[in-house]
């Protein structure tokens, strides 16, 4: 009888609660990130204390690779985030796992997102755009897609498997 029951959808404002308030502040969050407040000079200086704190003391070449290194995977794990959250988003409510117009969208906005964050960066005084990071951002993005979707189709051939059984 249980599964004769259909449970009400949420109203437009919970979705939007829900499911894209989450992608707005994701979207703040990472205007933010492309402020001086998080330029080169400035993370150096935190990755600095960071090492200092752990006993580490590193030259000015290795904390130069340091802060290259935290910096470009930066953009590729907050641009993952922002398009599983984006999917996540799409997806809002429905019982399907996965469409491939979901993955889309969420990957055009990222694209998007990434090409306006670098333009974003030129008007910043200690910062500039650079293509490059706009192609870890967008690599990033399409990681966190690529995992979402071999995520759903093990799940689903895991289903399909108990289910011949």
């Amino acid at each position: 009888m249980s599964e004769n029951v259909v449970t009400p959808s949420l109203s437009i404002p919970e979705r939007i609660l829900r499911y894209w308030i989450p992608v707005g502040l994701m979207l703040s969050l990472m205007y933010f990130f492309s402020t001086d407040v998080f330029s080169g000079k400035n993370t150096s200086l935190a990755i600095t204390w960071l090492m200092k704190f752990f006993g580490e003391d590193l030259n000015r070449s290795e904390l130069g690779d340091a802060n290259f290194a935290v910096r470009k995977f930066a953009h590729f794990f907050e641009y993952a985030i922002l398009a599983s959250l984006l999917f996540r988003a799409f997806k809002a409510e429905s019982p399907l796992p996965w469409r491939f117009s979901w993955a889309s969208y969420s990957f055009a906005i990222v694209i998007v997102w990434s090409l306006l964050d670098e333009f974003h960066q030129t008007f910043t005084r200690m910062r500039g755009g650079s293509i490059y990071d706009s192609m870890i951002d967008s690599a990033g993005g399409l990681f966190a897609l690529l995992a979402i979707t071999l995520y759903v189709k093990v799940k689903q051939r895991k289903k399909v498997q108990e289910l011949a059984r």
